[in-house]
């Protein structure tokens, strides 16, 4: 990986400067992680933040910057959520993609939402924030399926015509794929929704 030594907005002291040169730009930093590798890490954290190497997220959370023509670019959502939970088992998504289901959702949510098995509540990490839902089960990455399955288990919670999104809902239901729908049901419906999916086939 990219190794980011062209910062040098302040002159840093030999040993944060060594502590710099070990960053990989890109890449996410917790507290101790560096603390590993510093006598003195909240002094040499705080020259690294004042000469550019490294940004700070939130407590105890850094980001070492890839410098472009526009300047810093951001870590990107999965860098961050991987330090932030110390897990590497997590979703993210936005609720928008609900509307890629075919149910005439339209709605798009400025809210980034992680599916994962440690973390519940809104957060903010630098410049976004992110709405933490602690799942027992969610899949390793998006599907129609899946996404059919928790649009209806969130119902509550969506700018939409509830009536109309259960319509259209039973409608869609036969062209999903049989055996990759009932999984879904299974492994990420929660009550309501496995209730309901069973009556619109039973009906």
């Amino acid at each position: 990986m990219l190794v980011d030594s062209s910062l040098s907005a302040a002159p840093l002291r030999s040993a944060a400067a060594h502590l710099a040169e070990g960053l990989q730009a890109g890449s996410v930093y917790r507290r101790e992680d560096l603390a590993r590798v510093s006598r003195a890490v909240d002094r040499h954290l705080r020259e690294l933040v004042s000469a550019g190497k490294l940004q700070k997220l939130a407590p105890g959370l850094y980001h070492a910057p890839i410098q472009s023509d526009f300047g810093p670019l951001p870590p990107t959502d999965e860098a961050v959520i991987e330090s932030f939970l110390r897990d590497k088992h997590f979703l993210v998504f936005s609720p928008s993609m609900y509307n890629t289901v075919g149910l005439g959702t339209t709605q798009l949510y400025n809210r980034t939402l992680v599916y994962n098995h440690k973390r519940h509540g809104i957060f903010r990490l630098g410049n976004r924030r992110f709405d933490f839902r602690v799942k027992p089960r969610f899949p390793k990455k998006l599907t129609p399926e899946f996404l059919y399955v928790d649009l209806l288990n969130n119902l509550g919670d969506l700018a939409e015509d509830r009536d109309a999104v259960i319509a259209e809902a039973r409608i869609k239901l036969p062209s999903f794929h049989p055996a990759r729908l009932e999984l879904a049901v299974g492994n990420y419906g929660n009550v309501a929704t496995r209730k309901r999916i069973r009556e619109w086939k039973d009906g």
